[in-house]
């Protein structure tokens, strides 16, 4: 007979055991959650056009002084809007555009923003994130599908998750880490998803001082205007493009396996 004594674990066992998340890793996403729902009750007052337009000259003044720090000021405002996802990032970006110009308030705008968007990817990688990932690698079935189609198509869902307007910023920026797309990836789809629109709100910003000036209130629903979304719907367009044309290669490849049939039988 055979000794039988307990077989001792493997170091791939040992390992996995030790991936597992303890409840610090959910910290992060935590303190983002909480400080997003605590912004969102105290804070819509705060992060207004009225506000920028009460604080106008206070801050020209600042930026006549010291460019450069209100520069900082300015991005580290917005990383942190981003980040806890607190209501006032349309104003960030308008705000963008009225201290700073089109062409570098669009640049402090996506740089800000990306950089915010990153800060959610990994408070969320690091703690549901891990988990999700884990499980999708042994899922069968119909998730196993999604996985695949997912990374097969990752450049191209992350784009449109960026152009198309009705997705919101904070789902864009938290569904990804979940699915365990790659961080180069998820930043660089990121900044350039964001530009269409980033140029829209800094555009509007760089006029609004002479809206301030006549007494009006600026209108930011001109993203929806037909010229304005009509190119963004296009953008959505051909980022699709590639995802339905991979649908249709398998169809396509049957055509050589059908000659190399007829090749064998003659």
């Amino acid at each position: 007979m055979q000794d039988q004594t307990p077989s001792q674990p493997s170091q791939s066992e040992a390992k996995e055991s030790a991936k597992k998340p303890g409840l610090g890793r959910f910290l992060p996403l935590a303190a983002v959650l909480v400080v997003a729902a605590i912004g969102a009750m105290t804070l819509g007052d705060y992060l207004t056009l009225e506000t920028l337009r009460d604080n106008r000259e206070a801050l020209m003044a600042f930026r006549d002084n010291n460019y450069a720090g209100l520069v900082g000021l300015f991005m580290l405002t917005y990383v942190v809007i981003v980040v806890f996802s607190l209501p006032g990032a349309a104003v960030a970006s308008v705000t963008g555009g009225f201290l700073f110009g089109l062409a570098l308030g669009t640049t402090f705008n996506v740089l800000a923003a990306t950089t915010g968007a990153m800060g959610i990817f990994l408070a969320a990688r690091w703690g549901l994130g891990a988990m999700l990932t884990q499980r999708l690698e042994t899922a069968e079935g119909r998730v196993k599908m999604l996985k695949q189609a997912l990374r097969e198509n990752e450049i191209e869902v992350l784009l449109l998750l960026r152009l198309v307007p009705a997705v919101p910023f904070f789902v864009a920026n938290l569904l990804p880490a979940l699915v365990g797309v790659k961080l180069v990836n998820f930043l660089w789809t990121t900044a350039v998803g964001i530009i269409p629109g980033a140029i829209v709100f800094t555009w509007i910003g760089v006029g609004l001082g002479s809206v301030f000036d006549r007494g009006e209130t600026p209108d930011l629903s001109l993203l929806w205007e037909p010229h304005v979304i009509g190119p963004i719907i296009g953008l959505c367009v051909l980022a699709a493009l590639p995802i339905l044309l991979k649908k249709r290669k398998p169809r396509a490849g049957n055509a050589p396996a059908a000659a190399t049939t007829q090749e064998s039988e003659q």
